[in-house]
C-alpha cells in the first residue's frame, strides 16, 4: 500500500508505477483505492455488464498492471459539485442516498461494500497495489476512516509512505505522520520514501538514519524530481515546467473553471513537441492568442455554475473574441453544452443558463446519466478541424444533459454541422467544435491526424515508470514486500 504525508506526494504515479513492475516481474496484479475524491473519472465495467465510473488514477492504475479497470478497483467515488457537497458513487453508480447522508454516518453503510471489493481483487491476483488518499494521520478522520489504515490493517498491507521533499520538511511530515499513528498501525509501515527530490542525494546524510532510530523504519527510496515522467496527475494540473520540448507552434489554453472535470484527457497534448498548454483564469490569458491556437471549454461538474463563473472573469467576451477572428475553440462535454444557445434544466440536475451562442444548440438536463464507452467516426468536418474528417475515434461519455440543434435557429438556416451523430457538432465557419467525447487526445488516429506525430504511449510512460522505481530503490525492497506476503 503506498500512503502519503499529504496529498500531491506522489501516491498516485507510485501506485501506478508499482503496478507496472510487478506486472512486468509476470505477476496477476490489480490496482485498489478505497476512496477517491475527483472530477476526474472513466467509465468501466461494473456489476453484471453496467458501466460504472471510478476515479482515473485507477484507470490508468490497471492499464499499467495489465489488468482490465473495473469499477472494484475504485469502489467509492466522489464527486465535487460545490465546496461543503460531493455526488456519491458507489459500485460505479451514482448514489443519491449516500449523497445526501453526512460524511461520518457514509462510512459503515459503505465499508462491507469496500471490503468485499478488496477481497475479491486479493484473492484474483497476486499482488494488489494500493493507494491511500491525504495523508493516514488526519486524526479528525481516524474514527471515520475507510481508505487508509483501515483498509491496511484489513489487507494486512505492507506500507510505503510517500512525502514531497521539494516542499520541505519531510522528514518532520515523515516523522509527524508516524508517530500519529497508533501503534499496532505503525507497524504496517515498513519503508519511508523521498520524492521530488533534487540535488546530491549523499547530502542528506545523517538525517535518513537518525529517522530510522527514531522510528525503526528505514528509507528506502529517494526519487529525483521528474516533470515530464508523462502521466496525467490525479487531479489534471499541468503546469509550463511541463510544456513539451521544441519551439512552441500551438498553444491550448484550457479554461480553468472551479468546478471542472477530466482534466487528465488532456496529458497526451502535453507530450507532444511543440504544444504548450495553459491554464486561462482570466481574459489576459488569452491575450496574444493567434488564430491556430487554440481555446478549450473543458468537462465541468457543474456546468451552468462555471458557465456563470466565465462569464463574471470576462471570459466570455475574450472566447468570442477569439472565435470572431477565426480563432480555434474546442467544447468537451460540459464544454460543448456552454458552447451552445441555452441549458434548460427543468429536473433540476445543473440550472438554467444562455450560453455562449457560439454554436446554435441547446442542452436538456435529464436525471437519467449517460455513461458509456463510444466508438465513432468523425463526418465531413471542416474549417480548422478539418484534419479530423473521416477519422474513427474511440472515447467515452459521462454527462446529464443532452443536446440538439435549435429548432428556432434551424427554421431560419442557422443549423450546425453535426459531425458525429448526437455526439459532435461545429459552426458554419468551421473553426468552434463542441463533442461530448471525452479522450479525443488518447486516441493514436486523432494525434496523428492534428498533429501529424505521435505522442509517446500510455505503455512506454508506464515501463518508464516502472524502470525508475527499480533504479532508485533500495536492492530487493520491492521484491521483499510481496515475498514476505507470500510467506504469510
Amino acid at each position: 500500500m503506498v500512503l502519503g504525508t499529504t496529498s500531491g506526494a506522489g501516491k498516485s504515479w507510485l501506485t501506478t508505477a508499482l503496478c507496472r513492475y510487478y506486472s512486468n516481474q509476470g505477476l496477476k496484479v490489480a490496482p485498489f483505492k478505497a476512496q477517491n475524491m475527483s472530477n476526474n473519472a472513466r467509465v468501466v465495467p461494473g456489476p453484471v455488464g453496467v458501466m460504472g465510473e471510478i476515479g482515473s488514477a485507477q484507470y490508468f492504475q490497471a492499464l499499467a498492471a495489465r489488468a482490465e479497470p473495473e469499477v472494484r478497483m475504485n469502489p467509492l467515488l466522489l464527486k465535487p459539485e460545490a465546496d461543503t457537497h460531493s455526488q456519491v458513487v458507489l459500485m460505479g453508480q451514482v448514489s443519491a442516498e449516500l449523497t445526501a447522508m453526512p460524511w461520518r454516518g457514509r462510512s459503515e453503510k459503505v465499508w462491507p461494500q469496500i471490503a468485499a471489493a478488496l477481497d475479491a481483487l486479493r484473492a484474483e491476483n497476486d499482488v494488489v497495489v494500493i493507494e491511500g488518499a491525504g495523508s493516514p494521520a488526519e486524526i479528525n478522520l481516524h474514527a471515520s476512516d475507510i481508505v487508509n489504515m483501515r483498509v491496511a490493517r484489513h489487507a494486512n498491507a505492507r506500507c510505503l509512505l510517500v512525502t514531497d521533499i521539494d516542499r520541505g520538511g519531510a522528514f518532520a511530515h515523515l516523522y509527524g505522520t508516524w508517530a500519529l499513528l497508533p501503534e499496532d498501525e505503525r507497524a504496517l509501515i515498513y519503508g519511508f520514501v523521498l520524492n521530488k527530490f533534487r540535488g546530491d542525494a549523499s547530502l542528506l546524510a545523517p538525517a535518513p538514519q537518525m529517522l530510522q532510530d527514531l522510528t525503526g523504519v528505514p528509507t528506502v527510496a529517494t526519487i529525483p524530481m521528474h516533470w515530464r515522467h508523462g502521466l496525467p496527475e490525479e487531479d489534471g494540473v499541468f503546469d509550463d515546467r511541463s510544456t513539451a520540448a521544441g519551439a512552441v507552434h500551438t498553444t491550448v489554453a484550457v479554461v480553468a473553471y472551479p468546478r471542472i472535470s477530466n482534466l487528465d484527457e488532456f496529458q497526451p497534448l502535453k507530450n507532444v513537441p511543440g504544444v504548450r498548454l495553459l491554464w486561462a483564469r482570466s481574459p489576459a490569458d488569452l491575450g496574444g492568442l493567434k488564430p491556430t491556437d487554440w481555446v478549450v471549454l473543458p468537462g465541468s461538474k457543474s456546468t451552468a455554475a462555471d458557465l456563470a463563473w466565465l462569464r463574471g472573469q470576462g471570459l466570455d467576451q475574450a472566447i468570442a473574441h477569439h472565435a470572431g477572428q477565426g480563432g480555434t475553440v474546442l467544447g468537451v462535454c460540459g464544454g460543448l453544452q456552454m458552447l451552445g444557445e441555452a441549458l434548460i434544466d427543468t429536473a433540476g440536475i445543473d440550472g438554467n443558463a444562455p450560453g455562449l451562442g457560439l454554436l446554435p444548440l441547446v442542452t436538456t438536463f435529464e436525471v437519467a446519466k449517460t455513461v458509456q464507452r463510444t466508438q465513432a467516426q468523425f463526418g465531413a468536418v471542416q474549417g480548422a478541424w478539418a484534419a479530423l474528417a473521416g477519422v474513427p475515434v474511440t472515447g467515452y461519455e459521462i454527462h446529464h444533459g443532452q443536446t440538439a440543434q435549435h429548432p428556432a435557429m434551424a427554421a431560419k438556416g442557422d443549423v450546425a454541422r453535426e459531425v458525429i451523430r448526437g455526439i459532435a457538432w461545429q459552426n458554419p465557419a468551421g473553426n468552434v467544435l463542441g463533442v461530448y467525447l471525452h479522450g479525443l487526445f488518447e486516441d493514436p488516429a486523432v494525434m496523428k491526424a492534428l498533429f501529424g506525430a505521435h505522442a509517446p504511449t500510455m505503455e512506454a510512460v508506464f515501463d518508464g515508470l516502472a524502470d525508475g522505481v527499480a533504479r532508485h530503490f533500495e536492492s530487493d525492497v520491492l521484491d521483499s514486500l510481496v515475498a514476505q506476503c507470500d510467506a504469510e
